[in-house]
């Protein structure tokens, strides 16, 4: 078959289950003197699904038969017979570089490094797709103008993160959320961790600003680890959220200095296995980001200020700060001076009671700290548990023909 270019095409669109590493790189090395009149793209049927879902229940289809036709797409592709597979292996090389990384004998040109490497960019961009899907949203992995100019430098980084110690890291942006979400995999603890930075309100006492943040936190499980950082601090206060739910002040290190900054963060267990399922590297990761999106992340605004309030009752604000506004009797005329003596005449309180009155609507401006209700503590909370979004991600992985195609990754 003659080339792409001689037969007059000026593009070539592969579609696979192989996930790109990044927007705009092929999953497959190709000769780029074959690609010199013609520009390769690729989607992964991982991607394709994303595009069918949002379009058909985020965004709609006017047209009754296209819209049918698009949910047969996802019905098929949503089929685990259909061959379509989501990201479900971090390769023949993840078993010997985990363990090269528990001994401390990882080194950066040990064979299969680069390939892991790779997968796990592959991983944060089909947790992209994913959390994309669910929320109607371009959900993006966070990458600098460097990185997205030249990939291998990010590869390189990464790798030596994995060797000095022992972490994976990435950041996704969800459109419109309070912040990026930052996933670390830590290989030699068994962790991974989702946080969440935001900035915290600019008024208020420190202990009224805690209180601004745990109200948002309502359904987040108390093992959550939350940080604060205050202005011109060289290091933060961190304690866990069911302490803080009731001690606020435990995050305020001095009561003079403004709070800055918040860091909501959750560790879970972090799976070894290679495949997909419980216990395994890429469902704990997948669980780990939509539990702290379901519980913390989609219930987190950022601090806006109150537009200026008017003083309550019938007075002016010089009146609410207790300035006596009241005309002296020889500016006034005779009628009004009548009228002035009778209203003198009828008020009976002294200067001090009437000043302390004005101030009363002044005094009801000024925010107060909620009352506060203390949570039963539990015990052993160094890990989160996301049973919800376990449950959720193995509905997905069901059928037996999966199950088996799959066993011999799950070492």
């Amino acid at each position: 078959m003659p080339p792409t270019s001689e037969l007059g095409f000026d593009a070539l669109l592969t579609i696979s289950n192989q996930i790109e590493t990044a927007p705009g790189v092929h999953p497959v090395e190709v000769d780029r003197r074959k690609l010199k009149r013609v520009s390769l793209h690729h989607l992964s049927w991982a991607e394709v699904l994303t595009i069918a879902v949002q379009q058909r229940v985020h965004r709609g289809v006017v047209d009754p038969d296209q819209a049918w036709i698009l949910a047969e797409l996802i019905r098929y592709l949503e089929h685990p017979k259909s061959g379509a597979l989501d990201f479900t292996d971090m390769g023949s090389a993840w078993v010997p570089v985990r363990e090269a990384v528990l001994a401390g004998t990882l080194r950066l040109n040990d064979k299969g490094l680069l390939e892991v490497v790779a997968r796990w960019e592959q991983l944060l961009r089909f947790a992209a797709l994913r959390l994309g899907r669910e929320l109607g949203a371009e959900v993006q992995v966070a990458l600098s103008r460097k990185e997205q100019a030249d990939l291998s430098t990010r590869l390189q980084e990464q790798a030596g993160s994995l060797v000095e110690r022992g972490l994976l890291t990435g950041t996704l942006r969800v459109p419109d959320a309070v912040g990026p979400l930052v996933i670390t995999a830590d290989i030699r603890t068994g962790k991974v961790t989702v946080s969440v930075d935001l900035d915290a309100p600019r008024e208020g006492r420190p202990t009224t600003r805690v209180n601004w943040l745990t109200r948002q936190l309502k359904e987040a499980p108390d093992g959550l680890r939350v940080e604060a950082w205050a202005m011109n601090a060289r290091s933060s206060a961190s304690e866990l959220l069911g302490v803080v739910r009731e001690d606020p002040s435990l995050l305020v290190q001095d009561p003079k200095k403004e709070l800055r900054s918040f860091r909501v963060c959750a560790a879970s267990a972090l799976g070894a296995k290679r495949g997909t399922g419980r216990g395994a590297f890429i469902d704990s990761v997948l669980t780990a980001l939509d539990g702290i999106y379901e519980s913390v992340i989609q219930h987190l605004r950022p601090w806006a200020s109150r537009a200026p309030q008017l003083p309550r009752g019938a007075v002016s604000a010089a009146e609410a700060a207790g300035i006596d506004i009241t005309p002296p009797s020889a500016d006034l005329d005779e009628s009004a001076s009548s009228e002035g003596e009778v209203n003198a005449s009828a008020r009976t309180d002294s200067p001090d009671e009437r000043h302390e009155e004005a101030t009363e609507g002044a005094d009801a401006l000024v925010e107060e700290t909620p009352a506060f209700e203390p949570l039963a503590i539990v015990d052993d909370l160094s890990l989160v548990e996301w049973d919800v979004a376990q449950d959720k991600l193995d509905r997905e992985r069901t059928d037996d023909d999966v199950a088996e195609r799959l066993a011999d990754q799950t070492a």
